[in-house]
C-alpha cells in the first residue's frame, strides 16, 4: 500500500510516499480501506513537533472514512462503511495517511450513506468538533447570541450552520473582508473582522454582550473574546489557528472577567455517538447542512495539501482522497 510518512519534526516537505505492507489487524482492531482523510490544524502541529509524546516516523492522520477491509472478530462485514477519529490516530499509532490503516474496534463508527467519499471525508473531526463545542461544552440555547472567532475555518463555517439552523444569533469573524460572501451564506446575521480586538465593535452591536463565543484562533485572541461576553456568559476554548497551545504567565483572575464562564472542548473527554453521526449524515443528504470542501488533494500530494492548509487560503475543509 501506499502510504505517506513523515520521519522527523519540520516543513510539508518532510513527507514521504512510500510503499509499506498492509498492515494486519490484531485482536480488537480492524483494518480499514481509507477512502477519503480531512486535513486538521493538530496534524500541522504535530509534523512541527508540538505534539507531546509523538514519535518519529510517523504516519499522521486523526480521522478517516472508509470501509471495513478485514475485520477478525467477523463484527464488521467487507464492505461496511465507517469513519473514525482520534483517540490516538496519527500520534500513539499509525493514522489515516495511508492507503490501509488498522485502527482500534472502539474508534469506528459504522454509517450509511450515497454521499461521494470527498464530501464524507470533510465529516468526523469538523462535525465532532463544532457539535461538541455547541452543545456538551457550550450548551447552546434557541434565542441565545453566539460570537464565532475564527468563523472561516472549517470548524467555524459549520458551528455557524449549526448555530443558526438551532434558532441562535450568529456574529462570526474573518481577518479576510472577501470572505464575508462565505459566512453570510452559512447564517451569519453580522460579520466582524478581526484585527485582534473584538470586544468594542461586540458591544456596539449587543450592549451587554453575547451569550456565549467560541473561541477557534486560539490563546492569542482568547482574552479579548472572553470580554465580549455578557456577565453570566461562556466561552469555550476549542481551536488554535493561531498554533499555540499555552497562555504565557496565566493569571486567572486578571485574565478571566468575573462572572465569565471558560470552559473547553477537549475530544479525549467529549465525544458523540453513532447515531449522532449518522443523524448528521442525513441532514448533509437532505440538504439541510451544505459541507464546504475547500480542496482535494491525492495522496501523492500531501506536500501540496500542508502547504494549502498554512497558507490560510481555503474557506472549508481540505480532503486527501488516497
Amino acid at each position: 500500500m501506499k502510504a505517506s510518512v513523515i520521519y522527523r519534526p519540520g516543513s510539508p516537505e518532510e513527507f514521504r510516499l512510500e510503499e509499506r505492507p498492509v498492515p494486519t489487524p490484531q485482536d480488537g482492531q480492524v483494518l480499514v480501506n481509507v477512502k477519503a482523510v480531512g486535513l486538521n490544524r493538530s496534524e500541522l502541529m504535530t509534523r512541527k513537533g508540538y505534539s507531546p509524546g509523538v514519535r518519529f516516523p510517523r504516519i499522521l492522520g486523526i480521522e478517516c472514512v472508509g470501509e471495513v477491509e478485514f475485520d477478525p472478530s467477523g463484527q464488521y462485514a467487507k464492505g461496511q462503511q465507517v469513519m473514525a477519529l482520534m483517540g490516538g490516530m496519527g500520534r500513539d499509532f499509525d493514522g489515516s495517511y495511508a492507503e490501509y490503516t488498522v485502527l482500534p474496534k472502539h474508534l469506528l463508527h459504522p454509517f450509511q450513506s450515497k454521499l461521494p467519499w470527498d464530501l464524507l471525508g470533510a465529516i468526523p473531526e469538523m462535525f465532532q468538533t463544532a457539535y461538541g463545542s455547541l452543545y456538551p461544552a457550550l450548551g447552546i440555547q434557541p434565542g441565545e447570541t453566539l460570537l464565532i472567532r475564527g468563523g472561516t475555518s472549517s470548524v467555524g463555517m459549520l458551528a455557524t450552520q449549526l448555530a443558526a439552523n438551532a434558532g441562535l444569533t450568529v456574529l462570526a469573524t474573518t481577518r479576510n473582508p472577501q470572505k464575508e460572501s462565505v459566512l453570510r451564506e452559512n447564517g451569519a446575521a453580522n460579520i466582524l473582522i478581526d484585527n485582534g480586538t473584538l470586544n468594542e465593535a461586540v458591544w456596539a452591536l449587543y450592549p451587554e454582550g453575547v451569550d456565549k463565543v467560541l473561541e477557534l484562533v486560539g490563546t492569542a485572541t482568547l482574552h479579548d473574546s472572553l470580554r465580549c461576553l455578557k456577565p453570566g456568559g461562556t466561552g469555550c476554548m476549542t481551536g488554535m489557528l493561531a498554533e499555540s497551545w499555552a497562555i504565557p504567565d496565566f493569571a486567572p483572575m486578571e485574565f478571566i472577567p468575573a462572572t465569565v464562564r471558560l470552559t473547553v472542548y477537549d475530544s479525549g473527554q467529549i465525544s458523540s455517538p453513532t447515531a449522532v453521526f449518522q443523524e448528521f449524515i442525513r441532514q448533509v443528504e437532505s440538504g439541510k447542512v451544505k459541507l464546504a470542501v475547500s480542496r482535494t488533494f491525492a495522496l501523492d500530494q500531501i506536500v501540496a495539501a500542508h502547504q494549502f492548509m498554512e497558507s490560510n487560503q481555503g474557506a472549508g475543509k481540505i480532503v486527501v482522497l488516497p
